[in-house]
């Protein structure tokens, strides 16, 4: 990535890492993440700072503003905006994430790659992304829920439906061994998808393809899937429900996650019509993820 002429920060104090992590979720929901990098940085024993990195120069007032509404009015009082000198701005971003544990797997960036235990997986992200790096509550919630399916039976065949950075992919990958694949309808997204699998070594078991929803000969090919792992948002899941029930093996499972708590309820319902029961239902920063059974 090359480096911007100038690059501009809104930074910000807030209370606890749940307060940061929160208000990192909320924020990164809110900004177009191709011109904004939200990450929260700890300061000392119940201190936490949160950076936006902009490539251009925000409007003031508005940051002011959606500050005020995720993060309470105090939070916004202490904003100070800043222009920083030429620098690839979301490395930097990036540099100040920590690692994500989830069960039995970590999520890091480069510069935490000698900091993962040795017990556990590590899923590691390229700095030069502004995007998935594993910090959101969705996808933290699926590595749980994945971390769960994985102690109490093999998956032979699984499938990664909008993958986005490919994190979940990969982490199915590495954990057992097997074939994943994975989609998006962004062609960005595949792509990076796809280096992330070679950086971390299950380059050969990744297949990563465009496709929307499941209008890909690829999918009737290497399914019938044991697991589909979809963390994308509750409308295109609840609509997404009757064709993917029908690219399942008997007995399988579906991770779904990019739902609010108050729209499980219909993204449940409209998996049950299509005998897919509820297993388990999480919270993990405010955002639902749900794992499914077929009948």
């Amino acid at each position: 990535m090359t480096d911007t002429p100038t690059t501009h920060r809104a930074s910000f104090a807030i209370g606890a890492e749940a307060a940061a992590r929160q208000a990192v979720d909320r924020l990164a929901e809110c900004l177009d993440e191709s011109e904004v990098a939200v990450t929260a940085y700890e300061r000392g024993e119940n201190a936490w700072d949160i950076a936006l990195n902009f490539a251009e120069a925000p409007d003031q007032a508005a940051i002011r503003a959606l500050v005020a509404l995720v993060a309470g009015e105090d939070a916004a009082a202490t904003i100070a905006f800043e222009t920083v000198a030429a620098k690839d701005w979301v490395k930097a971003s990036l540099e100040g994430l920590v690692p994500v544990p989830a069960g039995r797997f970590v999520v890091h960036g480069a510069h935490d790659r000698n900091k993962v235990p040795a017990n556990k997986i590590a899923i590691e992200i390229e700095a030069a992304l502004a995007f998935g790096t594993g910090h959101h509550g969705t996808t933290r919630g699926c590595l749980l829920l994945l971390d769960e399916v994985l102690k109490r039976r093999e998956l032979r065949c699984v499938l990664d439906l909008g993958t986005g950075t490919g994190v979940l992919g990969i982490a199915a990958a590495k954990a057992t061994q097997r074939r994943v694949l994975a989609s998006d309808i962004d062609p960005v997204s595949t792509a990076v998808a796809r280096d992330n699998a070679r950086l971390n070594g299950v380059g050969p078991l990744f297949e990563s393809i465009c496709a929307p929803g499941f209008e890909h000969d690829r999918f009737r090919a290497a399914g019938p899937f044991d697991l589909v792992l979809a963390n994308i948002l509750a409308n295109p899941l609840r609509a997404l429900a009757t064709p993917l029930s029908r690219h399942l093996a008997p007995g399988a499972e579906v991770i779904l996650s990019g739902l609010l708590p108050s729209q499980a309820r219909a993204v449940i319902a409209a998996y049950r019509a299509r005998d897919l029961l509820l297993q388990k239902a999480i919270i993990v920063g405010g955002w639902s993820s749900l794992l499914l059974r077929q009948t």
